[in-house]
């Protein structure tokens, strides 16, 4: 089992970044609350999740701890696969969906790319008594945001645009949520922000 890397970050594809680990080239798939906070050439370490298949080899990676260990609880819930998590995890921080499952807002949930109604009320149930532990730590009196997600100023419309699509949403529907909200933003890190705020609301 690989739990954790650290070495060198090669390369960034929205949401898949290439870490070198003594010269070897790890691919690592991450949520964009990982990937939009690293940066070509810098030293860091990803706590990991390394899932083995029939037809294929997958690592997962996360800036925090917590994410990990919340990464790994969504997977425990019935029909949601990796790539499901991974969008959850993009689209919602963990102390949002902590809170959400608190307060069984199905509405915020559905608006995750992939969750429909059934998968919203499966995560509620299933969720709810496994984030009791960890609702000590947040607040569940104001309304938690995404103010600690960190984004890449590259490329801004063309990054936002692609770690929308990323998140499992449609080139049209991404290209139209940047478009909307681009105003005189001139970084990535407000177009995808300001996106995903629009789209979930």
């Amino acid at each position: 089992m690989i739990g954790s890397l650290t070495g060198e970050v090669l390369y960034l594809e929205a949401p898949t970044v290439i870490l070198n680990v003594n010269g070897v080239g790890y691919e690592v798939d991450t949520p964009l609350s990982t990937f939009c906070q690293l940066k070509k050439g810098e030293s860091v370490t990803l706590w990991t999740h390394f899932v083995v298949r029939e037809d294929a080899q997958q690592l997962y990676g996360f800036l925090e701890m917590q994410d990990k260990i919340i990464f790994r609880t969504l997977l425990k819930v019935n029909g949601i696969g990796a790539k499901m998590a991974l969008g959850i995890l993009s689209s919602l921080s963990v102390e949002m969906l902590i809170y959400t499952i608190e307060h069984e807002d199905i509405n915020t949930l559905v608006k995750v790319p992939g969750i429909g109604k059934k998968t919203a009320e499966r995560l509620i149930i299933e969720l709810r008594d496994r984030f009791k532990a960890l609702s000590k730590t947040s607040s569940s009196t104001a309304s938690p945001s995404l103010e600690r997600l960190q984004f890449l100023p590259d490329s801004p419309v063309a990054e936002a645009e692609a770690a929308l699509v990323s998140l499992g949403y449609k080139p049209i529907e991404a290209q139209k949520a940047v478009a909307a909200v681009k105003g005189d933003l001139q970084d990535s890190a407000e177009l995808i922000r300001a996106a995903l705020k629009s789209m979930m609301k």
